[in-house]
């Protein structure tokens, strides 16, 4: 039984196998994190990577495409351009593509977006009284996809005791591995 393995193999760690596998799954976390952050600077981008969660930007993007971000301040907005924004009062980012921009004298820009797959735009998705959005709404814009790749996070997102399943697995295999 995989269980009753799993503890033989931790009964049999001295002390000392045990704790430098804690600190190696520690060591791999914190580089996680380190990369994550070392793409958010070089990206400019508060979130680099994200997963497409809906069909409404198909066929450019499918639901699970995961994307690469940029969001350099000099570069300007164009109509066409596939930005994520975020809305106040929501905690997750949309993908959609610039349908319109709006240029004030002063240089502020103002856009409109709207889902490839949808018939209307997205001033229904803005918050009360919002019709543009600015600048400061972007998260980032697409600059490349990898495709499906992101249905696990999906699939974590929709089913916890997977997310939980997959985790508790990761863990197990840093501690019992002894390389």
């Amino acid at each position: 039984m995989l269980s009753l393995d799993f503890l033989d193999d931790v009964r049999r760690m001295n002390k000392r196998q045990l704790y430098y596998q804690v600190l190696n799954f520690g060591m791999i976390v914190s580089s996680a994190l380190m990369i994550w952050k070392g793409l958010m600077v070089v990206t400019g981008s508060e979130s680099p990577i994200v997963v497409v969660l809906s069909g409404s930007m198909e066929p450019a993007f499918h639901r699970g495409d995961l994307l690469f971000l940029t969001n350099r301040v000099e570069d300007p907005i164009r109509v066409g351009e596939i930005v994520v924004f975020r809305i106040e009062g929501r905690e997750i980012p949309i993908v959609h593509r610039v349908l319109k921009i709006h240029e004030k004298q002063n240089g502020d820009i103002k856009f409109l977006t709207k889902g490839d797959n949808n018939a209307v735009d997205d001033r229904g998705l803005y918050k009360q009284g919002q019709h543009w959005l600015e600048k400061k709404d972007v998260v980032g814009r697409a600059r490349g996809f990898v495709p499906y790749i992101g249905i696990v996070t999906i699939l974590m997102n929709d089913y916890p005791k997977f997310k939980y399943a997959v985790l508790f697995m990761l863990g197990l295999f840093v501690l019992v591995h002894r390389e």
